[in-house]
């Protein structure tokens, strides 16, 4: 279908053509710039307009997108933004010639230029770079939005993000400091001697969480494969072969619904230590939290929402999931109860049961889903999850309970925690539970991955492991309530 394109449009693409017969590339060359907007602020910290008038010029090279432009016949005031912010300049006729500026003069709001001369103030104080050299970089043949009103509709932001990005500060400001929280986490595992690995996105076996699973085909090999929902298990087989302590940043991918706290791919750390166990991934999930907003952010009092304040600093509360229930419906599952009453509780509070749960751990889990989760505020450490839901966690003392914990923040969780099961022969009869509740409709339950089993038999040693969620991470960090603003590109919905 032939592209039908607007007034502006059909004036940028006539400005395009007069560029070209005017022996300028609209597509631009290298260019050398030696400062960017802040540098060049940088530059003139503590001068004033006499200093600059009185001193050896300061001259600078930058490069950005136009974002406002006052023409005014011989002269003109332009505005250009880069990475690190805007800057004015001012350029005229008799600085940088008839030719230079004739092809000036064909600039719109959202062409790329190259701008170079010396730092001045102008007289309202104003920084501006006082223009002697002008290049011109790339057409804009799209004009951008309007200032004041951007890109209003949220679902077109996330859709059109590169525009987004040029429009709204708060949006490039969370993709500039998202990769550097995830830089301070990296060098905080570093520093504790843990070894960054990749491992394969492609996997033979559905394993390592209890998800929904993308599938496709390798043709080559005629044979399906899962998009990988969980690191875990490679990373267990690399302990096996004696790295101790590994860890790897990863895209997951989950075929599930989406919403405010879920995207179908997103990004974890997974992390897994050879002879530490669940105290001490608790110990290291506080620190690299805290790490992280103190080095990115400075601050360990994190604001949530409109009017809550997330406070790092103190250590973090340690109670478990029966105890929780307990508080909040009456019902100890640490007790003797028999399965019979524990679902007809369950039924009594509203709870629908599936067909899948056979004993009381998936009913405690359900009950600590439904009325406890929402109700944690400030950083807690939930831990004694029922066998039922942890098929890859060493048993407690209780063997009904696991060594696992979740971390919950105002209602949502943001990490995942065990002392990780490395008894072949009680993983082994682990995996064929989950076979079972997949029988029974389970769509999530894992499979039996006979490759694992193969490593645990050569001996993993005992360790700690830890999943942190990196989107909801960074959401809480940078005080963002939807998911889709932490990830540059999410999964969309098609236009209408």
């Amino acid at each position: 279908m032939e592209e039908k394109l607007n007034d502006q449009q059909l004036a940028r693409r006539e400005k395009l053509k007069k560029l070209m017969e005017l022996g300028v590339n609209p597509w631009g060359e290298r260019f050398d710039r030696t400062d960017s907007s802040k540098s060049a602020r940088e530059k003139v910290q503590g001068k004033t307009k006499e200093d600059l008038e009185n001193s050896k010029p300061i001259h600078v090279k930058l490069a950005g997108r136009v974002m406002f432009l006052r023409k005014m016949g011989k002269a003109s005031f332009v505005s250009i933004q880069d990475k690190e912010g805007k800057i004015q300049a001012y350029i005229s006729i008799d600085s940088v010639g008839e030719e230079t500026y004739n092809i000036f003069k064909l600039v719109d709001v959202g062409d790329i230029v190259g701008i170079e001369g010396d730092l001045m103030f102008t007289r309202t104080g104003e920084l501006t770079v006082k223009c002697d050299h002008f290049t011109f970089l790339t057409k804009s043949l799209n004009p951008l939005p309007e200032k004041f009103h951007g890109l209003t509709d949220v679902e077109e932001r996330f859709r059109h993000r590169y525009v987004d990005l040029i429009m709204n500060e708060e949006s490039k400001r969370i993709a500039l400091l998202r990769p550097k929280i995830v830089r301070s986490m990296q060098k905080y595992f570093d520093s504790l001697g843990f070894v960054e690995v990749e491992t394969s996105v492609l996997q033979p076996i559905l394993g390592g969480a209890n998800a929904r699973p993308f599938i496709t085909h390798h043709n080559a090999l005629n044979k399906d494969f899962y998009l990988r929902i969980a690191t875990e298990l490679a990373l267990k087989k690399l302990l096996v072969g004696g790295l101790e302590k590994v860890y790897e940043f990863g895209r997951l991918f989950r075929n599930e619904g989406m919403d405010t706290k879920h995207n179908p791919e997103f990004t974890t750390v997974e992390l897994y230590e050879a002879y530490g166990d669940l105290q001490s991934m608790r110990k290291l999930a506080e620190d690299v939290i805290r790490n992280a907003a103190k080095e990115v952010l400075g601050t360990l009092t994190i604001p949530c929402g409109d009017n809550l304040t997330i406070d790092f600093e103190p250590e973090f509360r340690w109670v478990s999931m029966a105890e929780l229930v307990k508080e909040k419906c009456g019902i100890d599952f640490t007790s003797d109860i028999k399965f019979e009453d524990a679902v007809e509780f369950a039924k009594s509070k509203g709870i629908q049961i599936e067909k899948h749960w056979t004993s009381n751990g998936y009913i405690l889990n359900a009950l600590f889903e439904e009325f406890c989760e929402q109700d944690i505020i400030q950083p807690t450490f939930v831990y004694g999850h029922p066998i039922e839901v942890s098929p890859l966690t060493k048993k407690g003392k209780d063997p009904r309970f696991t060594e696992r914990f979740e971390l919950f923040i105002n209602g949502t969780e943001y990490a995942n925690a065990y002392s990780e099961l490395n008894d072949p022969i009680d993983q082994k009869e682990r995996f064929e539970a989950q076979l079972r509740a997949k029988e029974l409709g389970d769509d999530e339950a894992n499979e039996m991955d006979y490759n694992f089993l193969d490593a645990l038999n050569y001996g993993m040693p005992p360790a700690g492991g830890i999943g942190i969620g990196i989107d909801r991470l960074v959401m809480l960090l940078l005080n963002v309530s939807n998911v889709r603003e932490v990830i540059l590109f999410p999964t969309m919905r098609d236009e209408k």
